[in-house]
């Protein structure tokens, strides 16, 4: 942004919020796992930390600083201003903006995933390329948080009586368009309980920034509700985990770099280059986008996640989907990254996705050839055969895969790198110490 176009977006926040009687504004950020942190400051402070930043101590924040180096500023973004609508409105409003971690020195903060996923933007712009993502996030309604009791047995796409929570949905796709987040689709998904809001395709900034505002408006509207919403991957054995699909595609001078009429599959070699890295560096970056010891508890054959490295058009066994090109709208052109969950870190997840795809382009990589056939029927050896890998089974497998990852490392940086794979090792090794439900009914009557 230029300092003219900053000064005018600055103005422009300290316009409006006197004109709405704006009391409180909340500086949003994230850690390395993608939790959303926040502090507040009072109206009073707003200029001053537009034209300088806030500091506050880092140390505490995941994958940020230690002791010796906490001090950190948090410097809001003004073309993230935005109310809250949950908060009150007519007096003492309160409004949010998301920052930019700086050391302060002024110089950006290596360990902020938003100067992560804007270092790997900036990658795809010096090449040209504007990066356009449109995920798709799950997600469970449930009655509280101690427990996994449907609020309904609908199933795909049901309508009323049996979808209860289609009030929870309206509200808060109403409460994202108000905070300016343009929606496509909501319904409900397969499993019992389980829900799933599209937002509008977009820039992979502005997209990570609304994958944050949105898991909080879910959870803040079931609050409103008397319920519980959870992004967990797997909270429920034996049905559909929760994922997040992310729609992709490049664009240069304005037009859709992935698109190619004259090609079978309407993808330019761009695109088939983008894929091909995708694959090739998928069991790498699972890690990231999948970054949790349940997440694999989805990444099993048989509840529609995808498991083996394989593309296609109409099968959604696969882990990189093709939609079908519609005549007119070269716009749309886009490849369907199936393996993500909705508890990733969406700055970290587009990186690394993002990484992936331009090491394709770079080296100019093809990829093998589509499989429209059930990947899961196929016997171990056909799949062999036909050279079609696996994506990590465990947490474990995952992170010793990214750990060797040069592709990764790049992307995330050193800092954020050593510290994300740090933590991923910690939470593996909590893990595996524990004694489960399932291993006392299993063992403990016959060992």
């Amino acid at each position: 942004m230029s300092a003219k176009s900053r000064k005018e977006a600055k103005d422009y926040v300290l316009k409006i919020a006197k004109e709405h009687d704006v009391k409180f504004i909340r500086l949003w950020f994230s850690d390395i796992l993608g939790m959303l942190k926040n502090f507040s400051i009072t109206v009073e402070e707003l200029e001053g930390a537009l034209e300088e930043g806030m500091g506050f101590d880092g140390s505490s924040i995941e994958g940020f600083a230690r002791i010796d180096e906490s001090d950190m500023m948090a410097l809001p973004d003004p073309d993230t201003f935005c109310m809250l609508p949950w908060r009150p409105r007519e007096h003492h409003a309160v409004a949010r903006m998301f920052c930019d971690i700086m050391r302060p020195g002024g110089t950006p903060f290596e360990g902020d995933p938003r100067y992560v996923l804007k270092k790997n933007l900036k990658r795809a712009a010096d090449l040209g390329y504007t990066y356009y993502v449109g995920p798709e996030l799950e997600y469970f309604y449930f009655k509280d948080s101690k427990s996994t009791q449907n609020l309904d047995e609908g199933g795909y796409f049901d309508m009323i009586p049996l979808d209860e929570a289609s009030d929870l949905r309206r509200d808060t796709v109403l409460t994202l368009e108000e905070m300016g987040i343009g929606v496509e689709y909501s319904h409900h998904e397969v499993a019992p309980s389980q829900h799933e809001i599209d937002m509008r395709y977009t820039d992979a900034l502005t997209m990570a920034d609304s994958v944050m505002t949105y898991r909080l408006v879910v959870k803040q509207v079931a609050l409103n509700h008397g319920v519980y919403a959870t992004f967990m991957p797997k909270p429920v054995f034996g049905v559909n985990g929760s994922g997040m699909h992310v729609h992709q595609s490049l664009f240069k001078d304005g037009k859709n770099a992935f698109h190619d009429l004259s090609d079978s599959y309407h993808l330019s070699k761009t695109a088939r280059s983008f894929l091909a890295g995708l694959l090739k560096h998928a069991p790498e970056i699972t890690a990231v986008t999948s970054q949790w010891v349940n997440s694999y508890k989805r990444l099993v054959p048989g509840y529609e996640a995808p498991v083996y490295l394989s593309w296609a058009r109409r099968n959604r066994s696969d882990l990189i989907r093709v939609p079908e090109y519609k005549p007119g709208q070269e716009k749309a052109t886009r490849i369907e990254y199936r393996s993500p969950d909705p508890a990733c870190n969406p700055y970290l997840t587009f990186s690394v996705m993002l990484a992936a795809g331009l090491d394709g382009i770079e080296k100019g990589l093809t990829p093998p050839d589509p499989v429209e056939e059930n990947v899961y029927e196929m016997s171990a050896s056909e799949r062999h055969e036909r050279g079609i890998g696996t994506l990590p089974a465990s947490l474990w497998e995952a992170v010793q895969l990214t750990e060797n990852s040069e592709v990764v490392r790049k992307a995330l940086g050193e800092h954020v790198f050593k510290a994300f794979i740090e933590n991923k090792k910690i939470e593996w090794d909590k893990w595996r110490v524990q004694v489960t439900e399932y291993e006392l009914k299993r063992y403990l009557p016959i060992l």
